[in-house]
C-alpha cells in the first residue's frame, strides 16, 4: 500500500529524514515511533502529499504521490494531531463541507455521513456546534472528516492525545473496528496502544528507521536470549539438575521466593530457542511442579528507548 524509496528531505542545512525505505502492506495496522525531532511528522506529511520530499519517492497503491497528487490524495484519509475543525460550524455542516473539499459526489457524501457517523457514534451530535463539544467528540469528528470518501489508508498522528482514560479506550477499540477495511498508519506516545492495536512497528531516530518488526520480535532480538521466569516448588539441587539436563539452557538463576516451599527461577536458552516443553518435562520428571512460567521479554517502552538513545547504541 506505501512504499517509500531513498525518502529524504532537508530543510536547509537541516536532514530531517536520511533516505529511508519501508513498505506498508494492505491491512497493515503500523505503529510509527520516534522521539520529537526524529523525522516522524515530516515522514508523515511527506507520505500524504502535504509536503514534498526533497529526493526519493512515496508511492501510494503503486503511484507516486506527486505525479498525479489529486487522485492519490483520495486514497488516503488523514487526522492531524490538531483536528482541522471549524468551531462554528455543526457538525454536519463541517462534513458536508469536508466531503465537498474531497470531491465526493454529493449523493455519496450523505451516504458517507449515515454510515461513517453511525461507525464512530456521533450521529446524536451532528447539528451541535463543534465548539460545543467535548474533546472526545471533537476526536471523532476529526476521525469522521478522514473516512469521507472511504479512503484505503488512514493516517492518524496522535489520536487520542489529551483524552481521558474511557475516551482512550473508545478509540483504541474504533481504531481496531476500522482495520478491518483499511490500512492504518497510526503515530502515538502512548506506547500500550500501539501494542493494543498495531500489527508491526516503525522505528525513526535522527531521521533513520532504526526498527522495523512486530514488537514481540524486536524483544527477543534486543534481548538476544529467550528468558523464562518460574517459579517452580521444591528443592533447590533438584531442581537446578533437572534443568541442567536441557543442553540449549545457558544460565540458570535460582533464588527464595515469598512463597513457602517454592523458589524464584530465571532459565536464559539460546536466542529463538523456546524450552517451555523441555522444560515442564525435565521437572516433571523430577517431581518439581511448576506454580508459574512466563517468557520475559522487553515492554515497548523499553525497546522504543534501546532504540532512540546514545545508550542503546543505534544512532
Amino acid at each position: 500500500m506505501i512504499k517509500a524509496i531513498d525518502l529524504t528531505k532537508r530543510f536547509g542545512k537541516h536532514l530531517a529524514v536520511n533516505k529511508i525505505n519501508f513498505e506498508i502492506a494492505k491491512g497493515e495496522v503500523i505503529g510509527f515511533l520516534g522521539p520529537n525531532g526524529a523525522g516522524k511528522s515530516t515522514t508523515m506529511n511527506m507520505i500524504t502529499g502535504y509536503i514534498a520530499p526533497s529526493d526519493g519517492q512515496i508511492l501510494i497503491d503503486g503511484d507516486d504521490i506527486l505525479d498525479d497528487p489529486e487522485k492519490t490524495r483520495r486514497k488516503i484519509g488523514y487526522l492531524p494531531e490538531q483536528p482541522p475543525l471549524y468551531m462554528d460550524m455543526t457538525v454536519k455542516e463541517y462534513l458536508l463541507f469536508v466531503g465537498r473539499l474531497k470531491l465526493v459526489e454529493k449523493h455519496q457524501i450523505k451516504q458517507d455521513m449515515d454510515k461513517i457517523c453511525d461507525l464512530v457514534k456521533i450521529g446524536d451530535v451532528q447539528k451541535r456546534l463543534i465548539r460545543n463539544l467535548s474533546k472526545g467528540y471533537k476526536q471523532r469528528v476529526g476521525l469522521a472528516q478522514s473516512l469521507l470518501g472511504n479512503p484505503q489508508l488512514l493516517i492518524l498522528d496522535e489520536p487520542t492525545v489529551g483524552l481521558d482514560p474511557k475516551q482512550i479506550i473508545e478509540i483504541r477499540n474504533l481504531i481496531k473496528s476500522l482495520s478491518k477495511d483499511h490500512t492504518i498508519v497510526l503515530s502515538s506516545h502512548i506506547l500500550p496502544e500501539i501494542s493494543a492495536v498495531c500489527d508491526r512497528v516503525l522505528i525513526i531516530s535522527k531521521g533513520n528507521i532504526v526498527a522495523s518488526d512486530t514488537p514481540e520480535n524486536l524483544a527477543q532480538n534486543l534481548v538476544g536470549m529467550h528468558q523464562l521466569h518460574m517459579r517452580i516448588k521444591g528443592d533447590e539441587q533438584k531442581v537446578r539438575t533437572a534443568l541442567e539436563e536441557i543442553q540449549t539452557v545457558k544460565e540458570i538463576v535460582i533464588n527464595p521466593s515469598r512463597e513457602e516451599n517454592a523458589l524464584n527461577v530465571v532459565i536464559e536458552a539460546g536466542q529463538n530457542e523456546d524450552i517451555r516443553e523441555e522444560v515442564f518435562y525435565a521437572l516433571s520428571r523430577n517431581k518439581c511442579p511448576i506454580l508459574q512460567m512466563r517468557p520475559m521479554d522487553m515492554s515497548l517502552e523499553e525497546i522504543f528507548l534501546n532504540l532512540t538513545t546514545v545508550e542503546g547504541g543505534q544512532n
